[in-house]
C-alpha cells in the first residue's frame, strides 16, 4: 500500500511539475523593438516574467519528486542488497536511465528559466542600425516537460522493480 501511495504522490507532484512547464513554455517572454524619438534610439522591451517563475517552480516539484524516490527506495546503492534475479536487472537499469531523464528535464528548466529571466531583464539601446532582441528559443520549456514525462515514468518503473526485488529478497545479506 505504501508503494502505491508514493507512486500516486510522486505522479501528482509530476503532473503538477509538467503543467508549469507547458505554462512556462507558452507564456515565456516576447519582445518588441520599440523606437524612442526623443532621443533618437531604439531598443527592446521585453514582456512579463512570470515564465521564470513557472520554470523554477517545475524544477524544485521535479527536484522534489526525485528526492522521495530515491529516499523511499534508499538510492539503490544503500541499504541491504536486492535479491538477485530480472527484477533487480530491471531497476538498475530504470535508475539509470530515470537519472539521464531527470537531469535533461533539469537542464531544460533551469536554462530556460535562466535565459528567460535574463532577457527580460535588460533593455539593450542602439543608436543606429537595426537590432535584435534576443529571446528564449521556443520548445525549451517543452523539452522540460517532455523529460519531467519520461523521468516521471522511469522512476515509477524504477521504484516498482526497486519495491518487487526488495520484497523476494530472502536470506540475501
Amino acid at each position: 500500500m505504501a508503494s502505491g501511495v508514493l507512486c500516486l504522490v510522486v505522479s501528482i507532484i509530476n503532473v503538477i511539475a509538467f503543467g508549469l512547464a507547458v505554462a512556462a513554455e507558452q507564456r515565456r517572454s516576447k519582445a518588441n523593438i520599440v523606437r524612442d524619438n526623443d532621443q533618437n534610439y531604439n531598443y527592446c522591451v521585453y514582456d512579463s516574467d512570470i515564465a521564470t517563475g513557472f520554470g523554477v517552480g517545475a524544477f524544485f516539484l521535479l527536484l522534489l519528486t526525485q528526492i522521495i524516490v530515491m529516499i523511499a527506495s534508499r538510492c539503490l546503492c544503500c541499504g541491504k542488497g536486492l535479491s538477485p534475479g530480472g527484477s533487480r536487472a530491471w531497476a538498475v537499469i530504470f535508475f539509470i536511465f530515470s537519472w539521464i531523464a531527470f537531469f535533461i528535464a533539469e537542464a531544460c528548466l533551469l536554462a530556460g528559466s535562466v535565459q528567460n529571466a535574463y532577457h527580460t531583464k535588460y533593455r539593450f539601446k542602439v543608436i543606429s542600425g537595426d537590432i535584435s532582441c534576443e529571446m528564449l528559443r521556443k520548445g525549451v520549456f517543452a523539452a522540460g516537460a517532455a523529460f519531467i514525462i519520461f523521468t516521471n515514468l522511469l522512476s515509477q518503473f524504477y521504484y516498482m522493480c526497486y519495491s518487487k526485488a526488495n520484497r523476494s529478497r530472502q536470506g540475501y545479506p
